[in-house]
């Protein structure tokens, strides 16, 4: 996002970011690299590792800070134009989630997590029903499905629960075969499980 918004400047801006509150986490090439090294020198076979990413930035602060490190003014020399959110994008980034669980390492910046174990016949059942819910367009049961199916989901609200909230998977002749919760994903791989 550097790269990006120092040529945004250059070319007089405006500066674009999805959202004001929008946060990302850091780490510098060389510091990542040291890190997965070190990890994969701790590995004997299947662990996760999560590295300590530190705090997350707020990417309207760093284009603020970029434009003023510029010698430029926010709003009066560069404008930053707030775009909206993407489908399926996030505005704060996770590392790990707190049930998860996190096993120390030697190295205080590298964690080992703790596997999530998924009855994979219950997960496949969950999905089939999962779909059935998505073709009749029955959003607190698809919520309530997926709450089943992921320990950590949360319904954080929709803007709107109506057709427009699906996206649709169209057989070859064009007949609309089922419908799945916009940013779920296209169905197409789904149904293949099923």
């Amino acid at each position: 996002v550097v790269p990006l918004f120092k040529k945004q400047i250059k070319n007089g801006g405006p500066i674009t970011l999805t959202h004001k509150d929008i946060t990302r986490f850091f780490m510098t090439i060389p510091e990542a690299a040291q890190l997965v090294l070190e990890a994969a020198s701790y590995a004997s076979g299947g662990e996760i590792y999560v590295l300590d990413m530190g705090k997350p930035v707020k990417i309207y602060d760093l284009a603020v800070n970029l434009i003023r490190l510029s010698g430029l003014e926010p709003y009066q020399d560069i404008d930053i134009e707030i775009t909206g959110l993407r489908s399926g994008e996030k505005l704060h980034e996770e590392i790990l989630m707190d049930d998860e669980g996190l096993r120390k390492t030697a190295n205080n910046k590298i964690f080992i997590a703790k596997p999530v174990t998924v009855d994979f016949p219950e997960f496949e059942a969950g999905l089939k029903e999962l779909l059935r819910a998505a073709d009749t367009h029955d959003c607190s049961r698809i919520r309530g499905l997926l709450a089943n199916l992921v320990d950590t989901y949360t319904y954080q609200g929709a803007a709107k629960e109506t057709g427009d909230a699906f996206d649709y998977v169209y057989s070859g002749g064009g007949k609309r075969e089922s419908a799945l919760p916009r940013g779920f994903g296209a169905g197409a791989e789904y149904k293949s499980l099923i």
